[in-house]
């Protein structure tokens, strides 16, 4: 059987760049060499080898995460140059990357979401107004942005307002959200019209952290990653429905994790990522090895997801 020749995509021009090269790294390292002729290209500075070599790529794995990989640019440029890739396409990363527009669809559909405020730069925002309305504690977030990169927790006006003033540091537009005192629940999907899902992960900071922030997320043993989740069935059924939902509304092609908040019977979205990581850290495929799945053979699946999809998304 011929090899086909897989390019993955990694590191790019996000703040996250260090992240997604190691993801690209660990995906390198997984896939069959066997089955796949395997080069890493960093689109900042070979973005004019995937114009040259288009022709040869059989499918581009695309690892950059924030701007210009999470929001539906680097997909758009591959669409033109006619290079399939895994993942989903244009429409549906650039909303999933929004976290205005992901509110409005999981609200569209059903699902329940924090209470939350958006406000553009320059407008007046009342610290003590939006601590009062949420019961002390606001988690403010840029409305783009991935990864958990200029978040926030504030539980005073002089917090909110630091926290305001770094996430404007990364967007024009900022959400003040509810905070929500619960269980952080991950599940992480694969599929395109019938969707299946692997192991639900708890996410449990250590004490040195409030929440699953950036640091947090990509620093070895600073969260406590319960995999399968210790969950009663039903809920773990809702949850599992839930992160179902979202992949369908979003329009997400071959895989996504969605992050959840568990209190008492309620389910809140919080976000749901296109292009998860991949480091040795990550949850992907920590909840495939959960699942008894080894990493090359959900590699396998998420390109045969993609290469086989018509979906638009």
């Amino acid at each position: 059987m011929e090899k086909k020749k897989i390019v993955v995509l990694a590191g790019g021009w996000s703040g996250e760049r260090e992240v997604s090269l190691g993801s690209g790294r660990t995906v390198c390292n997984a896939l069959d060499k066997e089955r796949y002729d395997v080069e890493l290209y960093d689109p900042k500075e070979h973005l004019g080898t995937l114009l040259e070599k288009k022709k040869t790529i059989d499918l581009c794995f695309i690892l950059l995460h924030g701007k210009m990989g999470e929001d539906g640019r680097i997909q758009g440029f591959l669409d033109l140059l006619g290079i399939p890739y895994v993942g989903s396409g244009v429409l549906s990363s650039s909303m999933a990357m929004n976290k205005k527009i992901t509110k409005y669809l999981y609200q569209g559909v059903g699902l329940k979401v924090p209470r939350y405020y958006i406000r553009r730069r320059g407008e007046e925002i009342e610290g003590r107004a939006y601590l009062q309305s949420f019961g002390g504690k606001v988690v403010v977030k840029p409305i783009a942005e991935g990864s958990s990169l200029g978040i926030s927790i504030c539980d005073s006006e002089e917090s909110l307002a630091a926290g305001v003033q770094e996430a404007f540091l990364y967007d024009d537009e900022v959400m003040l959200e509810e905070y929500i005192e619960g269980r952080e629940i991950t599940c992480c999907v694969t599929g395109n019209r019938e969707l299946e899902t692997l192991p639900l992960i708890e996410i449990v900071p250590t004490a040195a952290y409030d929440f699953f922030d950036y640091e947090a997320k990509y620093t070895s043993g600073a969260t406590n990653e319960i995999c399968p989740a210790d969950l009663d069935e039903p809920i773990a059924d809702r949850l599992r429905d839930c992160a179902k939902i979202a992949h369908h509304a979003l329009q997400c092609r071959a895989w996504s994790r969605t992050d959840m908040i568990v209190r008492g019977e309620d389910i809140f979205m919080l976000e749901t990522n296109t292009i998860p990581g991949m480091t040795e850290n990550s949850l992907f495929p920590r909840a495939a090895r959960a699942a008894g799945l080894p990493l090359s053979a959900l590699l396998d699946r998420l390109i045969e997801l993609s290469l086989s999809s018509t979906d638009p998304g």
